[in-house]
């Protein structure tokens, strides 16, 4: 053991000859020139995506440590790791049911699920490069924010599911919810319970929001005949729908459409503690069926976007992009959400 431990160097010798320098690896030329490994990989390889500023700067890193990509290293680099890399939002529920159901769906499939969580101090980009670091054979990146070039820069390393928004990429394939639709049913819900001034609580700029938003507003004109549907700013956490403007007074909303469950939550708090009942007074539907909606205190009626359907599609897109190798541009796998009708909604009174 002592022996081996000398060699390796780790007391402090060395198994390199004093008269052979180390030879310089990937991991050397990502460090000196400050960038990650997939970013040096994407250069060495005149792979697009990195910018002209950073290419110089792999490049010139290169030189002065005379790197020299090594044949073995990269025959191992393609060796199968059978790992899915997947982002999650430590904050939002659904995404962490969504992981749990993508880890089953995985193993059933001989694939292990590497997790990588959004934080204050790590953004989406960096998050994405560091799963490719890691060598997973495709990335599901759930709702994200990246720019369609981010994607098809990250994707020319490793293939991307998008889950929850519509992206038309190379290299990227795309599950989610119809959004609109999704919608679209909790107004239709609505109606027949006999509301006609419903309003939607917006959720954060992006474009789920700007789809909840339409199918809202689309459903508003045909079922209602409304010509200006109601929206509220909101956002995507359970502060955004307590903290919503929401009309006061008589002629106000007799039923609220939220962005997410969260929000839903929110403004059925803000409601109540405003003295309005929930739903005698006023009914509430929110969307994404996270498991809190569920508790029976809280019976929350809600679009459901079936976290096991998805999370089966996602593992079966990801691993359609792996066992293709291509980059082409994939058709969207479009999910009907349903409508699960429970306590909060009930019919218009007054």
């Amino acid at each position: 053991m002592v022996e081996h431990e000398a060699a390796s160097g780790r007391w402090g010798g060395s198994a390199r000859s004093a008269d052979r320098p180390a030879r310089p690896r990937l991991d050397d030329v990502a460090s000196r020139a400050g960038v990650s490994t997939a970013t040096a990989s994407l250069v060495l390889r005149d792979r697009p995506g990195p910018s002209q500023t950073t290419r110089e700067r792999v490049l010139g890193a290169a030189a002065e440590l005379g790197y020299r990509a090594d044949r073995s290293a990269s025959l191992l680099a393609r060796r199968r790791t059978h790992l899915l890399g997947v982002t999650m939002s430590l904050t939002n529920p659904y995404h962490a049911e969504l992981v749990e159901d993508i880890h089953l769906a995985a193993s059933e499939r001989g694939y292990d699920v590497v997790v990588s969580p959004l934080t204050g101090v790590t953004d989406e980009w960096h998050t994405a490069l560091r799963l490719v670091d890691q060598r997973c054979e495709a990335l599901v990146l759930l709702g994200p924010t990246l720019t369609r070039r981010q994607l098809e820069s990250v994707a020319q390393h490793t293939p991307i599911v998008v889950v929850g928004r519509r992206v038309s990429a190379r290299g990227v394939a795309v599950v989610r919810a119809a959004d609109d639709k999704g919608v679209v049913a909790a107004v239709e819900h609505l109606t027949l319970l006999g509301h006609r001034r419903v309003a939607f609580v917006d959720g954060p700029p992006g474009p789920i929001s700007t789809l909840r938003r339409e199918g809202f507003r689309r459903a508003m004109r045909q079922l209602i005949g409304s010509s200006e549907p109601l929206v509220v700013a909101g956002g995507d956490t359970e502060m955004a729908g307590m903290q919503a403007d929401l009309p006061r007074g008589p002629g106000g909303p007799t039923a609220y459409i939220a962005f997410n469950d969260r929000c839903a939550l929110g403004v059925v708090d803000q409601l109540r503690n405003a003295g309005r009942r929930v739903p005698d007074d006023v009914s509430v539907v929110g969307f994404d069926d996270s498991p809190v909606a569920r508790l029976r205190t809280v019976a929350l009626t809600t679009v459901s976007q079936s976290p096991v359907t998805m999370s089966t599609a996602v593992v079966a897109a990801a691993l359609d992009l792996v066992e293709a190798g291509s980059d082409t541009t994939r058709p969207d796998v479009v999910l009907d959400p349903p409508l699960v009708v429970r306590s909060t909604s009930g019919p218009v009174t007054g």
